[in-house]
């Protein structure tokens, strides 16, 4: 099984894989697998984000309740 990334990790691999597709140095078989990983790591980027966002929230409603 593969580590989870960190956030930064995500999105830094993200842009390896755009500079890959706009430099046109990959093939049509290596592009369908870059886009299939960009896919993955926007995904776990949104799912970060979400939780992160429920943390705050919840952390910003304890303050208002103390």
């Amino acid at each position: 099984k593969e580590k989870k990334l960190s956030y930064k990790e995500s999105i830094t691999e993200i842009e390896e894989i755009l500079e890959k597709i706009e430099s046109k140095e990959i093939d049509l078989d290596q592009l369908t697998v870059n886009i299939k990983r960009a896919v993955e790591l926007l995904s776990a980027c949104k799912q970060k984000l979400k939780t992160s966002e429920e943390e705050v929230y919840k952390l910003l409603k304890d303050i208002e309740n103390q």
